[in-house]
This record gives structure tokens, sequence and C-alpha cells, in this order.
């Protein structure tokens, strides 16, 4: 983003735009910061901190507007429970582990391929004391393991490479369904850059356990819907203020990601319960 794009979404963000200016001083104090400061370890939401460092686009979203990705992140910490297993297929530097670990309090198994992204995942783990309930796992998925080749130095867009792709490593690729071996998920996020059809098709037994209430996915391509369908998943919406999901879209602002839920009487009744970290 541009600084005027910025400055518009963080002015206008679902948790900042009655206080816009407090927003603008964030994102002010953090430039400072961050020139100053190899690191900045950030007070965030629910007692968790995040270790953010210049260039991590993601994370700096969350230091200027609460949740960067308000929507999303709102319905991990508001459906998931102790106990429960969330599965962050490209992590990038740990926001959603973090959420998912230490404020709800669930275990997670963190993907992230790219070796310097993982660093700053893993900080993040240890900064929070939930290195026992989170599994990270330095390699990518697919629909089958193997080798893949992989992008590496480009924050949150790193992908599985294309032919035309320069400055790229070599990493392990494995399916979801190997790694869990039958542990069963409550929530899956899937952020790998268009590649989310083919992590779905190694992902068959995982789809199919009844404790997964949803997916959030970052693609919405038939590839992507027409798995999902397969296995009762529909495209549902959600209202974080409201705790309800919701036919047609409330909230869009910089939203990319779909969601698709099963079960919905149960995800009802989470939601109408409350967190049980109150967040």
């Amino acid at each position: 983003m541009g600084l005027v794009q910025t400055l518009r979404f963080i002015t206008t963000h679902p948790m900042t735009r009655k206080q816009p200016l407090a927003a603008v001083a964030r994102y002010v104090k953090w430039q400072v910061q961050s020139r100053l400061q190899d690191e900045v370890v950030h007070d965030w939401i629910g007692g968790a901190k995040l270790a953010v460092r210049r260039g991590m686009t993601g994370a700096t979203g969350n230091i200027y507007c609460g949740l960067h990705e308000f929507v999303d992140m709102s319905f991990v910490l508001h459906v998931l429970r102790p106990g429960d297993l969330f599965i962050d297929a490209g992590a990038n530097v740990g926001s959603y582990t973090v959420l998912a670990a230490a404020v709800a309090g669930a275990d997670v198994v963190a993907f992230e391929p790219d070796p310097g992204t993982v660093r700053a995942l893993r900080r993040n783990v240890e900064l929070n004391r939930v290195a026992a309930r989170v599994d990270v796992r330095e390699c990518a998925l697919g629909a089958e393991s193997g080798i893949a080749d992989f992008t590496v130095g480009r924050d949150t867009t790193n992908r599985i490479a294309q032919p035309s792709d320069t400055g790229t490593r070599r990493v392990p690729l494995t399916t979801l369904d190997a790694v869990l071996d039958g542990r069963p998920p409550t929530l899956i996020k899937l952020d790998v850059e268009g590649y989310e059809p083919e992590v779905l098709a190694g992902a068959g037994k995982s789809l199919a356990a009844a404790s997964l209430l949803a997916v959030i996915a970052e693609g919405s391509g038939s590839g992507t819907v027409d798995v999902l369908s397969g296995f009762g998943f529909v495209r549902a919406y959600y209202d974080p203020p409201a705790r309800r999901l919701l036919d047609s879209p409330r909230w869009r602002h910089g939203h990319t990601n779909e969601l698709f839920v099963r079960n919905r009487a149960e995800i009802d009744a989470r939601l109408a319960a409350g967190s049980p970290a109150g967040a």
C-alpha cells in the first residue's frame, strides 16, 4: 500500500473509524519506533503480544487497527475454545496463531515454509509462552508429499513458485492429512496464495472430520468451492459486533478471505455463549 491507501485503510477500519486520529498516531509512532529499533514488541489484544519488524505488512496492520483482518480474526477469537485444534496454513509471522493459542487457548498447527518468516513466527510463539500449544511446521502443504520450489523474502505474498519466479528455495511439501494423522481439527485457515485447491486435495480426511466447523480460505475459486461443497461446507459471512453468521456480507473493509461453514448450529451456539477469553 502507498501512504494514502494505508491512511485510508486505518482510518476507515471498523475498529478505528470512531477514533481515526488515534489510529494515525499509532501509525506515526510505529514509523518512528521501527527506525530506531530492530524489533518492536506490541501489546496486542487479550494480553497477547506481537514482535514486529519493518516490512511485516500484516502484523503492522494489527498495530494500527487492533485486528488487521477484522472479520476473520474476530471469527477465530469468537469460535475457538481451549482444546480445539486450529490449522494455520500460511501462518506468516503468527498473528492468527497467537490469537488462537494465546487468546482463545486453542491448540495450533502452524505451517510456514519461509525460513526467515518461521523465525519470526517462533519468536511470537515464545513471546506469548504458548510453545506447548503450538506445533510449528517449516514446510508447505499440497496434494502429496515431496519437494517444492517456494519464494522467500516476500512477506505475506510468499507462495509455491511459478516458473518465472526468482528468489526461491526448495522446501519440504506434505499433506495436511499426513501431519494431523487423524487429529480432528476445529477450524482451518488457508492463506496459501492460490494454492488452496492443492492443499485441500491433500486434506480429505481432515475435511471429513465431524469436529471441523469452518474453513477460512483466501481463494474462493471454483476448485476451492467445489471441494468444500463436497464436504458439506457453504459460504457464509460473519458480523463480529453482533456475533452472528449472515448469508450476505456486512463487513467488507480490506476483506479478501472467504468463510465456509458446516454444522451452523454448533457455531451459533458457540457465538451465543461468548468467548471464554472475553475477546
